[in-house]
């Protein structure tokens, strides 16, 4: 069994910051990708930052040079820093963990929270 539990949302200016946290338990595999997704009304679920446990990293071209995600390994624990925020950017945020092994591959989600900037 695999929890994932976000927190750290929110109601925020336009230019403003906030960071959202993301924690994982329970069976977790060496193999994992951790990550963020956001969904706004009416719109597909879409990818905003994924973290190896390397460290890799890849962005969602609309939020590249705002966002910044980073993870603790140990911990199982996943950061989004959100910067310079807007209007756009509001939606729904997902954490997820993807993870596998020889014979099995899963997705993992939270529950999501709510980031709303206003203009």
């Amino acid at each position: 069994q695999v929890h994932v539990v976000e927190s750290g949302g929110g109601l925020v200016q336009a230019g403003g910051s906030l960071r959202l946290s993301c924690a994982a338990s329970g069976s977790i595999f060496r193999l994992n990708v951790m990550g963020w997704y956001r969904q706004a009304p009416g719109k597909r679920r879409e990818l905003v930052a994924v973290i190896t446990q390397g460290g890799g990293t890849n962005y969602a071209d609309s939020v590249k040079g705002r966002f910044t995600i980073s993870r603790d390994n140990a911990k199982n624990t996943v950061s989004l820093q959100m910067n310079s925020l807007k209007p756009e950017d509001t939606a729904l945020y997902y954490c997820n963990l993807n993870q596998w092994n020889d014979s099995n591959r899963r997705d993992y989600w939270g529950q999501g929270t709510q980031v709303t900037v206003s203009s």
